[in-house]
């Protein structure tokens, strides 16, 4: 594929992304939590693009890398096995020696076909064990106007947001100084969700290097209290045109209040102030099973209309014959864990 190409680039250049998980903002985020940055820039077909690779130390001696949310290019369906192919002997010069497979979380997919990754097969890449980011979501479009948006949604989820603001709900945007008392609140959801999170610190270092650089995108952290208890709080990210509700927490305590509602619907509202044409929702259940241990996810966010995307998730080349194999069978043991046994 001679019209395909991989060069060195610079964080710096990686402000040119797509999405804020290809952006230098996030590669420097990782490269403060345990992962090498590689920033890269992707030539093909005479479109150039951004391309953030993480590296990562893996037992001390192999190492692993993952592309977050890239390539963002498009490539027709029937080039995508070729593409992918020969992406990942490009790229191998770049990573170290001892790496023995690369991850390539895909935003490929399409509108409303459920179980849409699940039906692709590609030669020499495998589909891996677990999706690193969610590979389905909803994205509602900001660009009607806001009576059109909320016309748009469940009639459960508008009396919801009409309940909170009856009942007192009061929101507010808040600064990482808040960032404590939001994380005491993600504790008790990571608990009664069974949810893994990241530490207290991990979260101040999004707010810091999101304010350290006027071209990262903007994070910003939206609080729900009632008489002066916090009841819930939601971390959006701002960049360019599209908004991603990015974590969410609340409380055991007042949740016939619909708090939840009331902070998506202004986030939303702020998003569309700020310019952005689309809310990311960032993950939802596959599609609508009332068995499926997150129904109440799937219901909650499809409630504020949008359309459900399904990409194609998390996909592996291995360079390693060896150890990759009795890796993919760790991360299936992982993917157990997390999955089924924690949540019981």
């Amino acid at each position: 594929m001679s019209d395909l190409k991989v060069e060195k680039s610079s964080l710096f250049y990686l402000d040119g992304h797509s999405n804020f998980l290809q952006s230098g903002f996030w590669g420097k985020l990782k490269g403060e939590s345990g992962w090498n940055p590689v920033p890269l820039k992707l030539t093909y077909k005479e479109e150039t693009v951004p391309l953030l690779v993480l590296t990562r130390k893996f037992k001390g001696t192999v190492s692993i890398a993952y592309v977050p949310h890239g390539p963002q290019i498009d490539v027709d369906p029937e080039d995508r096995e070729y593409f992918l192919n020969r992406l990942s002997k490009e790229l191998v010069v770049y990573l170290p020696l001892a790496t023995f497979f690369i991850r390539y979380d895909l935003l490929w997919g399409e509108v409303g076909a459920e179980n849409f990754p699940e039906k692709l097969k590609f030669s020499g890449i495998h589909k891996a064990p677990m999706n690193i980011q969610p590979p389905d979501t909803v994205i509602i479009d900001l660009k009607p106007s806001e009576d059109e948006i909320l016309s748009a949604m469940h009639k459960k989820t508008r009396y919801n947001i009409k309940l909170a603001g009856k009942k007192g709900v009061e929101l507010s945007w808040g600064s990482s100084d808040e960032l404590e008392g939001w994380y005491k609140l993600y504790e008790t959801t990571s608990e009664r969700d069974k949810i893994a999170i990241h530490s207290l610190d991990y979260y101040k270092k999004v707010f810091r290097l999101a304010a350290e650089s006027a071209k990262a995108p903007d994070v910003k952290i939206l609080l729900a209290r009632h008489e002066g208890d916090l009841l819930a709080g939601i971390i959006v990210v701002f960049d360019r045109e599209r908004a991603t509700y990015l974590y969410g927490a609340s409380s055991n305590e007042k949740r016939n209040l619909m708090p939840a509602y009331a902070l998506q619907w202004e986030a939303m509202k702020a998003a569309k102030n700020s310019g952005c044409t689309s809310y990311d929702m960032f993950g939802i259940p596959p599609f609508n099973d009332p068995q499926h241990p997150m129904y109440g996810l799937y219901r909650f966010k499809t409630g504020f209309g949008g359309d459900v995307h399904h990409n194609l998730g998390a996909w592996d080349y291995q360079y390693s014959n060896l150890v990759y194999p009795i890796y993919r069978v760790l991360e299936f043991f992982r993917k157990y864990y997390y999955k089924t046994l924690k949540k019981r």
